[in-house]
């Protein structure tokens, strides 16, 4: 019992600790995922059942726009690190996947969908290694896990908000894709205010304007090899998850009515919102790579129980398991990352992270669709798993590696 009351005291001290900017950043992603969940959730059925594409070429489709995200990374990253702020270059990202939501309402063909899904998807990476640089700039070190988990807590209620609000408005509109569609453009458009109007930048002044700090070859060699540890994991980790459009047509494949698919990404985020924040506040006080192996193992189930049980009840378990795994690996990833970077060079940090995985993905996601049209939906997750016991495999080691280099 007393433990338990020192547990909560603990829990209130760190969250009272993360600055309000964290919050503020935590409500932007929180809307833009509204937005991009309502939309992302019926995207893939649109396509197949409306457009009439077929799942080679939503693998592509996913790969690539999704590789574009970690890609494009990259350059915002350096970008952010060489002038020295990042808040401009994530209201950039933000503002763009804002202007694009409209498109795909107005999609009558594959390629419009395309090239809005993979805008959309540039804008996410414009402003992903600025907004995660950002927080590291904003936080002290002793609340670094728990202030990434919370920001991804936030992130993932709107993944759960929006899937539901998708359902309801599919039921309460006879299936009307375009409407919805419609209705997850407000909620884009908020997310920007919030950015502008509440997120502060902190003073650089101990941070200089780093002008040398755009990425070139030989500069690869100034990050340290746990960084590239990090950076290891991350891309087995990508490819053992390749893309959630999967999860829904998984949930399609096994006799999940249409308008109830959305459900699916809703009881991932709640697994992924609860678990987000005490692994990253767990990560603070033990090793985080212990936490990520765990989140690795809870993957291999998720995968093994997509891959052979092949009803609802499977379904459902498994893709808790995928929530949980989330949450006990994203924010963690990136807490290891700001652990490992040079503190100047955050930003690139970020991005180098990000492209390695960004190409991964690509790969990940077509192989994903090519097994799912040639073999079956479970050489899909079968894959999947495969992937995920090798990072695992790759955390034990590089644990065990430190701890003989602790006592040696």
């Amino acid at each position: 019992m007393v433990e338990r009351r020192r547990a909560k005291g603990r829990f209130r001290k760190d969250l009272a600790e993360i600055p309000h900017g964290v919050w503020a950043l935590g409500f932007v992603s929180m809307f833009m995922d509204v937005s991009s969940e309502m939309i992302h959730s019926l995207l893939p059925l649109f396509l197949v059942s409306v457009l009439g594409v077929d799942v080679v070429a939503l693998g592509v489709l996913e790969g690539v726009s999704e590789a574009a995200v970690l890609v494009t990374k990259m350059a915002s990253g350096a970008l952010s690190d060489w002038l020295g702020k990042r808040k401009i270059v994530a209201v950039a990202g933000y503002g763009l996947a804002a202007v694009t939501k409209p498109a795909f309402p107005l999609a009558q063909s594959f390629g419009v969908v395309f090239a809005a899904r993979l805008l959309d998807r540039i804008g996410k990476g414009v402003r992903g290694a600025p907004r995660d640089a950002l927080v590291a700039d904003l936080v002290p070190e002793h609340v670094r896990g728990a202030s990434y988990g919370l920001r991804q807590s936030l992130d993932t209620v709107g993944a759960i908000a929006g899937p539901l609000a998708a359902v309801a408005l599919m039921l309460l509109s006879g299936g009307a894709f375009r409407l919805v569609f419609w209705i997850a453009v407000l909620p884009a458009f908020v997310s920007v205010a919030v950015l502008v109007i509440f997120v502060r930048e902190p003073r650089r002044a101990e941070l200089p304007k780093m002008r040398q700090t755009s990425l070139r070859w030989r500069d690869l060699g100034g990050f340290p090899a746990t960084f590239w540890g990090v950076v290891a994991v991350g891309a087995l980790l990508t490819m053992a998850r390749f893309s959630e459009a999967f999860l829904i047509l998984r949930a399609n494949n096994v006799g999940l009515a249409i308008d109830y698919v959305p459900l699916i990404m809703v009881v991932m985020n709640l697994a992924y919102t609860a678990s987000a924040y005490p692994a990253g506040q767990l990560s603070d006080r033990i090793d985080r790579r212990r936490v990520l192996a765990a989140g690795a193992f809870l993957l291999i189930l998720s995968d093994l129980v997509l891959a052979r049980w092949a009803d609802l009840d499977g379904l459902l378990f498994g893709v808790a398991l995928w929530g949980l795994h989330m949450g006990l690996s994203q924010g963690l990833l990136a807490a290891l990352v700001a652990d490992a970077a040079p503190e100047r060079r955050r930003g690139t940090a970020f991005g180098l992270f990000n492209l390695v995985s960004g190409g991964v993905l690509l790969a990940a996601s077509v192989l994903a669709g090519g097994l799912w049209q040639v073999v079956g939906p479970a050489a899909t997750f079968y894959g999947g798993a495969g992937f995920a016991a090798l990072a695992f495999a790759g955390l034990i080691w590089q644990i065990r590696k430190s701890e003989t280099a602790g006592t040696g």
